[in-house]
């Protein structure tokens, strides 16, 4: 197995600068390519985003083993597809201190004006560990869209978040049509407000919809859900169908959606949001959501 291999003391001696002069580099960085299959290799001590195949066209990276600080280590993602389509992550371990998969696809004006969005990415048997951000994330830099991500059988292991799903007003794009199948819930959330520069179209906000989760099964988790949209944007269509997640805190609003229209279908534990609508096992209806705007909370976040 080959292995990649760049921090050493260079990192440290960038994280100490107050004002970098340079930017640092990502590790391995492919572009405008397609046909691909990277494969059997140990990427350790990134600088920065680990493996980023940007703009790539039917791509599998399988059997890969991803090695980074997970503390001091801002920016040290894993994985990276940005305006990729058609892409396999299979059977990979993941050790880093961002997010260890986080999908893009452009930033701001300039990723709409590109136009290439990531879709048809499919994410299975993979272990990650990101204790200070998300097993998988998406966004905020998504501006040129992201749609049909199937996930499943992801072990998201001492972690804060195991899907994250990040926005904000001004980035544009969309997020549709995602599948997150035995994977533990994770956060959506709308405030990641940084911009290349300002001359971004502050009126672009992004469209979340049809989001499903199933099969969640997990033990100690501190809040199993946390989808937290807005005015500006809000989420559509989203399922949760068949979880149960043990809890290490009992607070009453340990299960929050706001600006959410969704359903739950079947038994859920924890107790779902009032929010959603709740229909049986066979898709009847049984109970219609009260407000899909409630904010309501009761605990530290």
């Amino acid at each position: 197995m080959a292995k990649i291999s760049k921090m050493s003391q260079w990192y440290h001696k960038w994280n100490r600068q107050k004002f970098p002069s340079h930017a640092r580099g990502p590790l391995v960085q492919i572009m405008w390519s397609s046909d691909m299959l990277i494969s059997n290799i140990t990427l350790r001590d990134s600088p920065f985003w680990t493996l980023h195949p940007y703009d790539c066209k039917n791509v599998t990276i399988m059997k890969v083993t991803i090695l980074n600080p997970i503390l001091e280590a801002p920016n040290i993602d894993g994985i990276d597809p940005d305006s990729c389509e058609d892409m396999v992550i299979e059977d990979c371990y993941i050790n880093v201190g961002d997010d260890g998969i986080a999908i893009k696809s452009g930033w701001d004006q300039y990723g709409i004006r590109y136009g290439r969005p990531s879709k048809n990415i499919l994410i299975h048997n993979v272990v990650i560990r990101s204790m200070v951000s998300a097993g998988i994330s998406i966004g905020s830099a998504i501006s040129g869209g992201v749609s049909n991500v199937s996930t499943e059988n992801i072990l998201v292991w001492s972690s804060r978040r195991a899907v994250r799903i990040k926005t904000v007003p001004g980035r544009g794009g969309y997020v549709r049509n995602l599948t997150f199948d035995k994977v533990q819930v994770g956060i959506v959330k709308s405030d990641y407000n940084e911009h290349p520069d300002g001359d971004y179209d502050r009126k672009a906000v992004q469209i979340l919809e049809d989001i499903n989760f199933i099969g969640v099964h997990d033990q100690g988790v501190r809040v199993p859900v946390h989808i937290d949209g807005s005015k500006e944007i809000p989420i559509k269509n989203v399922t949760f169908h068949d979880m149960s997640v043990g809890l290490t805190y009992k607070k009453k609003h340990i299960f929050r959606c706001s600006f959410v229209e969704g359903r739950v279908i079947g038994t859920i534990f924890s107790a779902p949001s009032e929010n959603l609508d709740r229909y049986d096992e066979h898709g009847q209806l049984v109970k219609r959501s009260a407000s899909q705007n409630l904010t309501d909370i009761d605990y530290d976040f």
